[in-house]
């Protein structure tokens, strides 16, 4: 298996999903680099991380991994799909708590140096996410 293999992995289900914040300096390199938009005010590097984090628990403090789909573990990149459900109980994107229950989707890619994330490339389904919390109209 390559170098990082599961990384990803660890991420959603002992992190987001796991609420276990202090794996995130054990899980990147120092100077670690988030190439996807950032929500408001979310700061760059392992801080950047651990603002997400606290932001989507805090919205949907159910948060579960449904699927987890690795596409890619070849050298020092790593890829997957995974898809997320929740409750939407906590403020989201300043759309206050609907009760709603959400799935949606993302894609993600990292770069690994020394068994770390290094570099992370992803995309997540926003506008399903917003049209399910009924922030914009479906």
């Amino acid at each position: 298996m390559a170098e990082g293999a599961g990384l990803i992995k660890r991420f959603y289900e002992e992190i987001i999903e796991g609420g276990n914040l202090a794996l995130i300096d054990e899980l990147a390199t120092d100077d670690y680099v988030d190439h996807e938009e950032a929500l408001p005010g979310q700061p760059p590097g392992k801080d950047g991380v651990r603002y997400f984090v606290n932001a989507v628990r805090a919205a949907f403090p159910d948060i579960k991994v449904k699927t987890f789909e690795a596409s890619l573990a070849d050298g020092d990149m790593e890829a997957c799909h995974v898809i997320l459900t929740g409750t939407h109980r906590g403020e989201m994107g300043g759309i206050a708590a609907t009760g709603n229950t959400v799935e949606f989707g993302g894609t993600d890619i990292i770069r690994v140096v020394d068994g770390k994330v290094a570099e992370h490339w992803g995309t997540t389904d926003n506008m399903r996410l917003m049209q399910q919390i009924g922030a914009i109209p479906s």
